[in-house]
């Protein structure tokens, strides 16, 4: 069952905690300068993975007793994820990781996933698409079209259906929502997101930089992941330079996004993009926050808060797409 929204939503505070300040400083000295120098040769790749892995595991470890469910179908590759207490329903979340297309997994979002689960009451299906340099355009984009194909194919309604992404997989669900408007395939009932990237040549966070230093790494050095998977290509060729077509119905949008980070810039150009094209589309700014903190619960408390206000942006709209589609 998709748990109740409430009443009252835990505010987005006016200045970032003592302890993801000193998150983002030991950032700042420790971590930047090893992502800016990691070569992205196969060596240097396996140890950004296994770095990045880490992190994740140490920052935000998978709840015990969650339940992992590994799925293989022909080419798509996956895994439920359901926090413990959490069963199967009509409902799900989709879930798309991040990775500048070359670094995480399913198994690395795990406990994203797993709290998600916990504060939405819904199983997370996350997707394991194909990575670079070893899968190059459009092997993602179409891995992750394939897993949405997939819950609808099993039954699940689009309406039941809500999405949420991290990064590089920002890019890929609005990737996903653009081309289910041109093929008119039925949209998620929404979609929140944490620190899209939409510029895959990093050139809004290269602008953002100027103006404010990112802790975690250089929009030079993070431009080096996507080139891995666009090779080749030209930075405005269709599906990686997106742009929104008119007259596709966008599902409603909740973009958070780090003040600390770079891709706060991207966040910002998707924003208005959406409203733009007249979507639906909220913005947060978290204060002091690095890339993706909502997956870092041990060390920023305020993953915990805007992880619930994602949680009861997507039940809300599951509800309302359930309303909406019984009075129609």
């Amino acid at each position: 069952m998709t748990r109740s929204t409430r009443t009252s939503i835990p505010p987005i505070p006016a200045a970032p905690s003592l302890r993801a300040t000193v998150a983002a400083t030991a950032a700042e000295y420790g971590l930047r300068p090893l992502n800016c120098v990691i070569p992205l040769n196969t060596p240097g790749i396996w140890f950004a993975r296994r770095l990045i892995a880490t992190i994740m595991a140490v920052g935000g470890p998978t709840l015990p007793g969650t339940a992992i469910t590994e799925i293989r179908s022909g080419t798509m590759r996956g895994e439920w994820v359901r926090a413990p207490g959490v069963d199967f329903g009509k409902r799900v979340v989709y879930y798309i990781h991040g990775s500048g297309y070359v670094l995480c997994s399913a198994r690395t979002h795990r406990g994203l996933a797993a709290q998600l689960s916990k504060k939405t009451g819904l199983p997370v299906f996350v997707v394991d698409y194909r990575l670079a340099p070893e899968h190059r355009f459009p092997a993602a984009a179409d891995d992750v079209e394939a897993g949405y194909r997939w819950l609808i194919e099993r039954g699940i309604d689009s309406k039941d259906i809500v999405i949420g992404c991290d990064s590089a997989g920002g890019h890929l669900a609005l990737d996903l929502l653009i081309e289910n408007g041109r093929g008119r395939l039925p949209q998620p009932a929404a979609v929140a997101m944490f620190s899209p990237l939409i510029d895959l040549t990093l050139g809004l966070a290269a602008e953002q930089e100027r103006r404010q230093r990112d802790p975690v790494i250089s929009a030079a050095a993070a431009a080096r992941l996507p080139h891995q998977y666009t090779r080749g290509l030209p930075a405005d060729a269709p599906r990686l330079r997106l742009s929104i077509p008119g007259g596709i119905e966008l599902p409603p949008m909740l973009v958070q996004a780090g003040g600390a980070e770079m891709l706060s810039a991207d966040a910002r150009h998707l924003h208005a993009m959406v409203r733009a094209a007249g979507g639906s589309c909220e913005l947060e700014i978290w204060p002091g926050q690095v890339h993706v903190f909502q997956a870092l619960p041990l060390l920023t408390p305020e993953a915990a808060p805007a992880l619930d206000r994602a949680a009861d942006f997507l039940c809300a709209a599951l509800v309302a797409r359930s309303v909406s589609e019984k009075v129609s």
